[in-house]
């Protein structure tokens, strides 16, 4: 028996990995964070499975429906909504699945950062504009963040900005961002990035606030910063340089 933890991507259910969508074909149990994880992508469990909304559980209870699985010789499919290695409480559940002594394994998903970056029709680094992207979020009831990331210092690199899970505080994010991006810097608001629902506000540090006020946007929504949104004068990539010289086109070693 294995509980597999499966990154079910942004929102789409075609955007679930060929891996994840196979692994939950063949779970009998499925656990998902119904909140964030469409219903479609649990469609793919076979018939007769044992589902699980997560949402209103807390984390024994979530245990206990792996003991049970355990107990019962079952594989778990156990989804979370875009990729698990951020802010998918993955760490205490395995935490929990090492003391009990149950075996496990991780499938990656498309973050939602990148289905925003889709969604934009944007890439989020460009030569000699960003080379970096940063995925942050700001301090909320759930968790603080630990001293030194703030957007402040984040800020002072110049990198592209990736603001999680804080649309509702976002004039203390403009506040914070625009002494180091400027206040005439490029913003883009993605909510439900790949949904059937999916909105897209642009702005700038300016202005967004205003906006979303306009349409409000209260959770999951994703906030992107940085001047490779707007940018349109930018240097050529090296890569397909006729000029640069690689192992692929007469380099050194080709």
């Amino acid at each position: 028996m294995t509980v597999h933890f499966i990154g079910a991507g942004p929102g789409a259910p075609d955007l679930i990995t060929v891996r994840g969508r196979d692994l939950v074909s063949r779970c009998p149990v499925c656990l998902y964070a119904g909140s964030l994880v469409p219903r479609d992508i649990v469609d793919f469990a076979p018939k007769g499975a044992r589902i699980v909304d997560t949402a209103r559980l807390t984390l024994d209870e979530i245990a206990a429906e792996f003991e049970a699985a355990h107990a019962a010789g079952k594989d778990v499919a156990r989804l979370h909504s875009g990729d698990l290695s951020v802010w998918s409480a993955l760490g205490e559940q395995l935490r929990r699945l090492d003391g009990l002594g149950i075996p496990y394994t991780i499938t990656p998903g498309v973050p939602a950062f990148a289905a925003a970056s889709a969604a934009l029709g944007r890439e989020l680094t460009l030569p000699e504009v960003a080379q970096s992207l940063i995925l942050t979020r700001m301090s909320g009831r759930a968790s603080s963040m630990p001293p030194g990331e703030t957007l402040e210092a984040f800020g002072r690199t110049g990198a592209t900005l990736a603001v999680h899970l804080s649309v509702h505080a976002l004039e203390r994010v403009v506040a914070e961002a625009a002494p180091h991006y400027g206040l005439d810097c490029p913003v883009a608001v993605v909510y439900r990035a790949s949904w059937p629902d999916e909105r897209v506000l642009l702005g700038t540090l300016a202005d967004i606030a205003a906006k979303v006020a306009e349409a409000p946007i209260e959770r999951t929504a994703l906030i992107l910063i940085g001047r490779v949104l707007g940018a349109s004068e930018f240097r050529d990539s090296a890569l397909y340089d006729a000029s640069y010289r690689r192992r692929y086109r007469g380099g050194e070693g080709g």
